[in-house]
C-alpha cells in the first residue's frame, strides 16, 4: 500500500504541470487508514532521500504540507516499528531523514471512538520534539466522520475545511481575499438524509 501511494504521489509530482498545477506546491492528505498510509509513505520517502545513491521519482521538497485527518496507528509495540510512523521517526539511525519531512498538520475530533484523538496529539508531540514543524488541531466532540463527511453535508460551519484552506492559502493575498468574499457553503444533502445517515452509521 505504501508503494502504491508513493507511485500515486510520483504521478502527481511529475504530471501536475500538464493540468495547470504547480509541481512545487503539492499538498498530501489522507483520512483514517489513508492518513496512516500517507504518513508512512512520506517517512519512507525521507529515508530514501537521506540515503546514499537511492533514486526516487519524486521529492519531499515538492510537498508543501501533509494533512492527516483522524489518522491511526501513530504509536506501536516493538513489532510494529516498521509500520508506525511515530515509532519510525524516533529511530536514531534516520535522524537526517526526519529533517526532510514537510509541515505535518494533524486534524482529529475529540469524540472519535474509532481512532482516539490522542493518536494525533502524540504523533505531533513526537514530531515537534524531533524538530519537525507539526501541529495537532482538535475539534471538540467531533466523531471519526463528522469532520470530513457530516459537517460538509450539513453546510454552514465546517471548521476543518476552514483550517485546511487557511493553511493552503496562507501568504496568498489574492486567495485570502477570495475566501473572505466567498458565499456561505450550502448543505449538500437534504436534512432527512442526514438523519437517516446518523440512524444507520456506527459512528
Amino acid at each position: 500500500m505504501i508503494e502504491d501511494a508513493s507511485q500515486g504521489i510520483s504521478f502527481v509530482c511529475n504530471n501536475i504541470a500538464e493540468y495547470g498545477g504547480d509541481p512545487n506546491r503539492i499538498y498530501l492528505m489522507g483520512q483514517s487508514a489513508g492518513a496512516h498510509i500517507a504518513a508512512c509513505t512520506i517517512v519512507e520517502q525521507a529515508i530514501k532521500e537521506a540515503g546514499e545513491g537511492e533514486s526516487t521519482s519524486w521529492s519531499l521538497s515538492q510537498i508543501k504540507a501533509y494533512f492527516g485527518l483522524s489518522g491511526g496507528i501513530m504509536e506501536g509495540e516493538e513489532s510494529l516499528r516498521r509500520f508506525s510512523p511515530e515509532v519510525m521517526v524516533q529511530d536514531p539511525n534516520i535522524g537526517n531523514a526526519v529533517s526532510l519531512l514537510p509541515n505535518m498538520v494533524l486534524f482529529h475530533g475529540t469524540g472519535d471512538y474509532s481512532i482516539p484523538s490522542d493518536q494525533s496529539t502524540s504523533f505531533a508531540k513526537t514530531l515537534k520534539r524531533l524538530g519537525v514543524k507539526a501541529e495537532a488541531i482538535l475539534y471538540e466532540g467531533k466523531t471519526h466522520t463528522d469532520v470530513f463527511l457530516q459537517d460538509p453535508m450539513r453546510g454552514g460551519n465546517d471548521d476543518m475545511f476552514d483550517d485546511l484552506v487557511a493553511y493552503i492559502h496562507a501568504g496568498d493575498a489574492e486567495a485570502l481575499s477570495r475566501d473572505a468574499t466567498a458565499p456561505p457553503r450550502r448543505r449538500l444533502v437534504p436534512e432527512f438524509m442526514l438523519k437517516l445517515a446518523h440512524a444507520v452509521s456506527p459512528f
